[in-house]
Formats: structure tokens, C-alpha cells, sequence
């Protein structure tokens, strides 16, 4: 029998793009699947738009769950304890994935036991170097890795659940608790990307700059927890450090090109 997934969409205020997420999941030509909605406190229709979904979809296995608002981490943490995959995977309520995104997955994880946890590309991007590494279509990614560039995009992993239970959760404490789950599993569990993109990926821009430096801190935390961790020697702090401030000032400029681009 396949293996049971689980698909983890907290949601906040989504009532645009909501029902198109939800397609995306429940037309996988992989089908033994669970949905596990988390409404993190919304104020629009979101709440409303998904009753009506499970109403009118019957067949499939979808739970909605109603918290007071939190942050994504808090709501990607409630659905994991309310999921019972034997595999979880996590989508954010703008994104969308390719239908065949989790079969093609799963059969990585049966072709290729050493996997752990496994993540693709987004929005038709494929990796071909990076300081002189070559990436293959399944390339493990590592801690140092991660710490360069975040290889392993959420919304585009499926991890082994038996790994989440052992790493622990999402920190709902601080920005960037995406990467920092990924490196934690990193360090200890086989990380793959899968150089291939099943994930139509949706930014906002505007909503982002916002709290840009919020999510630099986390990054820096990051750097900061790769030290303890001994994942990187303290002697390579400032370097990555260094280049993590690096790529915050590029991402500022871009977003204030665009904000004077849209006035």
C-alpha cells in the first residue's frame, strides 16, 4: 500500500488563493493523501471558502483546524500534530504545486533508501553550479550549503516523519524558522534536492520588505546556531555571516527598486 502523506497549508487572510492551492494538492496524480489546514486567526472569507471546499470534495481526506492567530510557525507546528502520514509535506496557501509533484517524490524515496528528506525547485529554476560544485538532478545539500542559500524551499519538501519527530518542530520564535528546520535536519538526517521544479512559488514582494530585517536577524541566528551546533568552526563565522548581510543589502535594494518601480 503507498504510503500515507501529509500536506501541511497553514493559512492566513488567503480567500484569493486558497481553493487554487487546494487543486493543486487533491489533483496529484499521487493519491493517498491527507490535508491538514491550519486557519491561523483569519479575518477574511478563507475560513468560510474552505468549509465549502471540503464540502463540495467529499472523498477527500481534508481537516480543518481553527486557531487564533499565531504565525506560520505555530500553525505548521499544530498540523504536524494533527497529521498521521507516514510523510509530511508542507504548502503555503498562495503557492501551488505540479500535479505529479509528490509521486515523482515518493519515488525518489524508493529508489534511493538513504533519503531522508527531500525538496525540488520552484518556478522552473534549475541549480547548475555553485563555487565551483556541480549540482546532479539528486544532490545532497548540506548544512554549509543551506547556510549559502536556501537549496531546500519549504514549500517543496517531503520529509520522513519519523525525522520531524526527532529534530523537533518549527521555532516559533524567530524569522527564517524555515531554513533553520532544514539545516537542523540537515546536520543529522540525508538532505536531497531533487533539481527539477514541481512548485509554482508566488512572492510577495511588498509584504516581505516589510519585515526584511526581522528575517535577516533569523538568518544570522541561523549562523549563530551552525556555530554551537558545530556545524561550521568559529573561525568561519565572520565569512558567513558576512555573506549573509551581503545578500540582505541585495534583497533590499531589489525591493526598493521595486517600490520606487510601483510609485
Amino acid at each position: 500500500m503507498q504510503p500515507l502523506v501529509s500536506v501541511v497549508i497553514p493559512v492566513y487572510n488567503s480567500e484569493a488563493t486558497i481553493e487554487d492551492t487546494l487543486d493543486s494538492v487533491i489533483k496529484q496524480t499521487y493519491k493517498n493523501i491527507e490535508i491538514i489546514l491550519v486557519d491561523d486567526g483569519s479575518k477574511d472569507r478563507s475560513n468560510e471558502i474552505m468549509q465549502n471546499y471540503i464540502k463540495n470534495h467529499p472523498n477527500n481526506q481534508i481537516k480543518l483546524i481553527t486557531k487564533e492567530n499565531g504565525g506560520v510557525s505555530s500553525s505548521r507546528n499544530k498540523g504536524i500534530d494533527e497529521s498521521t502520514g507516514d510523510f509530511i509535506s508542507f504548502l503555503d496557501s498562495d503557492d501551488q504545486w505540479d500535479y505529479n509533484k509528490i509521486e515523482t517524490q515518493i519515488d525518489v524515496f524508493y529508489n534511493h533508501s538513504y533519503v531522508d528528506c527531500l525538496g525540488t525547485n520552484m518556478n522552473g529554476e534549475k541549480f547548475k553550479r555553485l563555487f565551483g560544485f556541480k549540482f546532479e538532478r539528486l544532490t545532497q545539500v548540506t548544512p554549509r550549503m543551506m547556510l549559502m542559500k536556501n537549496f531546500l524551499c519549504i514549500q517543496t519538501v517531503l520529509v520522513k516523519r519519523n525525522v520531524i519527530q526527532d529534530i523537533g518542530y518549527f521555532y516559533e520564535d524567530q524569522d527564517n524558522e524555515d531554513s533553520n528546520i532544514i539545516i537542523r535536519i540537515a546536520q543529522k538526517y540525508n538532505c536531497y534536492l531533487l533539481n527539477e521544479s514541481y512548485v509554482k512559488y508566488i512572492p510577495n514582494i511588498s509584504g516581505v520588505s516589510s519585515r526584511m530585517w526581522e528575517m535577516e536577524k533569523g538568518e544570522l541566528k541561523n549562523v549563530q546556531m551552525a556555530v554551537k551546533m558545530k556545524m561550521i568552526s568559529p573561525f568561519e563565522y565572520p565569512f558567513f555571516t558576512g555573506f549573509s548581510l551581503l545578500k540582505f543589502f541585495r534583497r533590499w535594494i531589489v525591493s526598493f527598486m521595486f517600490r520606487i518601480w510601483k510609485k
